[in-house]
């Protein structure tokens, strides 16, 4: 065969080569999700306003990713339409090579997607909430695709070994106040109002730590063993968790006489903002996703 003739049988298959009919080429129009947006007339891509350098075919399966997102586009899907039945090309090499490229940009994970979820041996689908302005004669006409529920776009990036590391310290302090008043029964005896008929503070007290322990073992457990579940059971148990730590707020006011009046304050209105902190640290580490 002539050296031609051959190198026309390879075709070339590359990163950078993507056939002048792909369908993504044909439409016009920009996608946006999170902080990005694809502009298909352009065949751009871009961060807050800046362009990102994407080579052709990870951007090709970007779009086709997001003209269908929120379902899963098959792997057989994705080798139709970018890589032609003539062209000679180690498929599964060359499709994870563009995919990984395409996180690398979007600053995703295949182990934590924010944006991209591999399907095993099946496919991959887009997880975040996608709009697109198409370009019809009168003007762009926003557009909400249907996808999975949207991701959590607007938490800054953190390494989730020091969130989960924050959020289970969190869980000791709090186990700690716990043991302190259930060791110290009498010392807070003497401070919550004993002379009432019924000391309700006292029995707050132990009620709410005695409720407490076990709830922040199983937090505890739970980041600490990286139960992927954990964001979705803490969400569900977030109105009762706010409701035990704002009331274990004050607890700095029933050692008033050893802190003083203006330690204690400061400590409950730290302590008031702590369940709010660890909803972060748990939507950081564990985002939703499809």
């Amino acid at each position: 065969m002539r050296e031609g003739g051959f190198r026309d049988a390879i075709g070339f298959a590359t990163l950078g080569s993507v056939p002048a009919d792909t369908p993504s080429t044909k439409h016009s129009g920009v996608f946006r999700f999170g902080v990005y947006e694809a502009d298909l007339r352009a065949r751009e891509l871009r961060k807050q306003g800046r362009q990102l350098r994407l080579q052709d075919q990870p951007f090709a399966i970007l779009v086709m990713l997001l003209e269908r997102a929120g379902t899963v586009v098959t792997r057989e899907e994705l080798r139709e339409r970018l890589w032609p039945s003539d062209t000679f090309v180690d498929f599964d090499h060359s499709l994870n090579t563009a995919v990984n490229k395409l996180r690398e940009v979007l600053g995703d994970s295949a182990t934590r997607p924010r944006f991209i979820e591999t399907l095993a041996r099946r496919g991959y689908r887009f997880v975040a909430e996608v709009q697109t302005e198409a370009e019809p004669a009168g003007g762009s006409v926003p557009v909400t695709v249907p996808s999975a529920p949207e991701l959590e776009q607007d938490l800054p990036k953190a390494h989730r070994g020091l969130t989960r590391s924050l959020f289970a310290l969190i869980q000791i302090m709090y186990l700690v106040f716990y043991a302190e008043a259930m060791i110290h029964w009498e010392g807070v005896y003497r401070v919550a109002w004993p002379e009432a008929r019924v000391p309700m503070v006292f029995i707050t007290v132990l009620v709410t730590a005695a409720a407490g322990i076990p709830l922040r073992c199983y937090l505890l457990s739970g980041v600490g063993f990286d139960y992927l579940r954990l964001g979705e059971k803490f969400s569900r148990m977030f109105p009762g968790i706010l409701l035990l730590d704002q009331l274990w707020a004050v607890a700095p006011f029933l050692i008033l006489d050893r802190i003083g009046f203006g330690v204690a304050l400061g400590a409950t209105a730290a302590l008031l903002y702590v369940p709010f902190a660890e909803r972060t640290l748990v939507r950081m580490a564990y985002p939703k996703t499809a």
